[in-house]
């Protein structure tokens, strides 16, 4: 079942790149839509990517000790 989810990811990212490829030919008026649909969800992807990395890079960081003097 997992196997099926995994597959129809990869079809739809494949899918959605080839429509930005085409958009930015000319494509139609649904290859543009599919093209701007796309590079948003990769737009989120990246930043919810660079925010994970990002605290988990303050995690690691030593915690200021100002109780103790």
């Amino acid at each position: 079942m997992i196997n099926l989810v995994l597959l129809g990811v990869v079809v739809l990212a494949v899918g959605g790149c080839a429509c930005v490829v085409w958009a930015e030919r000319g494509g139609p008026r649904w290859a543009r839509r599919v093209a701007t649909v796309t590079l948003a969800v990769s737009e989120l992807v990246h930043r919810s990517e660079k925010r994970r990395r990002r605290r988990q890079r303050l995690s690691m960081t030593p915690t200021n000790n100002s109780g103790r003097d």
